[in-house]
């Protein structure tokens, strides 16, 4: 118990760290650490909330941005009502948001889907999911990905919106 009570105050920590930097800038520093520019992502293969398949090559063609968070992350709060409005506005165009909870109770999660109306598949992942994706030590962090499957982008803790924004509309 007391090791999982370090680990949230660690990632807490790094958390509030990470959101405190110019997300532009973190972005541009961070494009690599998963691989080379334009890698591709790693495969994810879960089972959504709802009970489906979600498998990120299933998405192929569309533009993903692949939001890592938590229910008790407090810049999570404040960016998924954004995401859910990303979903609205571009989901015709071609975006597929997907959310990517580290949370380790499923039932907060659902509740915390249904508080927040959000309109786009998640799942729970693992500490294996996250290591894929470079090692995932605050939240938010988000993946813009390309239609073909290659990280275009990667920014860790709370985001400019605006940026993503036009990172997505550049990708469509």
């Amino acid at each position: 118990m007391k090791r999982k009570v370090f680990a949230v105050v660690v990632i807490l920590a790094i958390g509030a760290y990470l959101a405190t930097r110019h997300s532009s800038r973190t972005a541009e520093l961070t494009r690599s650490n998963i691989g080379a520019t334009h890698s591709f992502a790693p495969e994810l293969s879960l089972t959504d909330l709802g009970g489906q398949k979600l498998e990120l090559s299933s998405h192929r063609g569309k533009v993903v941005l692949l939001d890592f968070w938590a229910t008790w992350c407090a810049p999570c709060r404040t960016e998924i009502p954004l995401l859910v409005d990303l979903q609205k506005k571009y989901g015709n165009q071609g975006l597929q948001v997907i959310g990517i909870s580290l949370d380790d109770d499923p039932k907060a999660v659902r509740g915390f889907y249904k508080q927040f109306k959000m309109n786009y598949p998640v799942a729970i992942g693992d500490a294996n999911l996250a290591e894929r994706y470079g090692g995932i030590l605050g939240l938010p962090v988000n993946f813009v990905i390309d239609r073909e499957g290659r990280i275009h982008t990667k920014h860790l803790g709370e985001v400019d919106i605006s940026l993503i924004e036009q990172e997505i509309n550049s990708l469509f």
